[in-house]
């Protein structure tokens, strides 16, 4: 179980963000129970279609929903949204889970050995320890298909860099804080801990069904694989092939 439930807020919390979107706040902090009622809330109003609605975007506590305003009130939104709360997820919900292959450190993780010597132990146990756990996906953002993962190990946790690095390689997978994360293969600034990389593609364009991998309320495992491994891996992903494998659990 996560937080007790007295994360979650009793109703929404309605935010003006602009003149053509509003943001909805369900709870606070970072929060399992919280972000299911977020994932919740935007498959209920995805499923409402309303005309006027442009994009619903679902972060760790709030869902940010652009409108035209020409088309639809934000006093519309909020209405529909108090008629569908509080929302509850389907009977039967199939839930993915992505197991994701990893090279961990040498020129693909450039932070595991410092990790190891800041927090008094190996790399290997840091490996063991990531590879480990579950993650939910809580968000995508930053990046196109930069993925924030929850579920760090408490053993893992650590600030994040005082000075940024200005380039990161691209499918880099770091932690920063209580945090993980999954990068999409694009090179970047980061001040989280770069732990290794990953053949996945968690954005690519070419897939015009899915160029988005990763969603909101998605479970996540890491798998160490060796260098040699990754760089065929890479080749494959290059081809299109998502390379990541995929369960469907019924909750």
């Amino acid at each position: 179980m996560s937080m007790a439930n007295d994360a979650l807020y009793a109703v929404p919390r309605f935010r003006r963000s602009g003149d053509a979107a509003l943001t909805v706040e369900v709870g606070d902090g970072i929060d399992a129970d919280v972000n299911a009622r977020v994932v919740d809330l935007d498959r209920a109003l995805a499923e409402r279609a309303l005309p006027g609605i442009v994009e619903i975007v679902p972060t760790y506590r709030t869902l940010l929903v652009c409108f035209d305003p020409v088309m639809l009130s934000r006093r519309d939104i909020e209405a529909e949204i108090m008629a569908l709360w509080p929302p509850v997820a389907p009977i039967g919900q199939v839930r993915r889970r992505w197991t994701v292959p990893v090279a961990y450190g040498g020129d693909n993780g450039m932070d595991l050995d410092w990790l190891a010597r800041r927090l008094d132990t190996t790399t290997d146990e840091i490996v063991a320890r990531h590879s480990a756990a579950e993650y939910r996906v809580y968000m995508i953002g930053f990046m196109p298909g930069f993925a924030y993962l929850g579920g760090l190990d408490p053993a893992l946790h650590v600030d994040r860099r005082p000075e940024p690095r200005l380039v990161t390689p691209p499918c880099s997978v770091s932690v920063g804080g209580q945090q993980a994360a999954v990068a999409p293969p694009l090179a970047s600034p980061s001040g989280w801990h770069m732990l290794g990389r990953t053949p996945v593609r968690s954005y690519d364009p070419r897939r015009t069904h899915e160029p988005f991998l990763f969603r909101a309320g998605d479970l996540l495992r890491f798998h160490p694989i060796a260098a040699a491994e990754f760089a065929a891996l890479e080749r494959a992903a290059e081809t299109g092939a998502i390379i990541a494998e995929r369960e469907e659990l019924t909750v």
